[in-house]
């Protein structure tokens, strides 16, 4: 396993995240922010990529970690991606705006914690398949592989909480995951959602829960994710 060496990028405010006002420039503005934020998973993309180009397919068939969002990432930052002792921190101006703890191995994560509130279905697709391309991570283990980006499951806890919880801006804080297989680009999968817990914060109102996402009826990922669901 090779030592993870920096890596920096030019952030990108992918349209894919238009539907939360806080990644437009007038609706971040609205809620407090300088301007539109770069979505937590654009971020998380860029973390990936040092961690998959030193540890390669075997992370993504089967490692984990812990993703933390500290401060927002705003469109055409230079994020420069940087090993800090077992974590990464992707850098703004030398400021730590998120971190990535990634593990060899996936962390064990229960799968039956709170309460199942929906099973849906959906296909990898297109514009999840080059997601991570566009975001402006270049590695092209993706394509020539055939294989799904780790950045599309915290994509798919997102559309998850969009689905059972979102009513207004809101930010993704944290998400802890584990790989369990390497799924294809055009696979058909089912996402669960179980509620963990709401709990109140000094940054708002607080969602946790546990998305289980399915390819072939066994587990494919499992994150805890968690928000902001109510800006204070």
């Amino acid at each position: 396993m090779e030592p993870i060496q920096p890596w920096s990028v030019r952030a990108v405010n992918l349209p894919d995240h238009a539907d939360n006002v806080v990644h437009t420039d007038q609706g971040a503005r609205a809620a407090g922010f300088e301007a539109a934020l770069v979505a937590g998973t654009t971020v998380y993309a860029y973390l990936t990529h040092p961690v998959v180009a030193a540890w390669g397919q075997e992370w993504v068939a089967s490692g984990g970690g812990e993703l933390r969002l500290r401060r927002p990432v705003l469109h055409d930052d230079l994020v420069v991606c940087t090993p800090v002792g077992d974590q990464i921190d992707a850098c703004v101006d030398g400021e730590a705006r998120a971190t990535l703890l990634p593990f060899p191995e996936g962390p064990t994560i229960a799968a039956d914690r709170g309460e199942s509130i929906g099973i849906f279905d959906v296909t990898v697709g297109e514009a999840q398949a080059d997601y991570g391309l566009r975001a402006g991570d270049d590695l092209t283990l993706y394509a020539e592989e055939g294989i799904s980006h780790p950045v599309t499951w915290l994509n798919l806890a997102n559309t998850a909480f969009i689905r059972h919880f979102v009513d207004g801006p809101w930010v993704h804080v944290r998400s802890r995951f584990s790989h369990a297989q390497l799924v294809s680009q055009n696979a058909e999968l089912s996402i669960e959602t179980r509620l963990v817990r709401r709990f109140d914060s000094r940054a708002g109102k607080r969602v946790e829960a546990d998305v289980i996402i399915r390819c072939d009826g066994k587990p494919a990922v499992t994150i805890e994710h968690e928000a902001i669901m109510t800006l204070a």
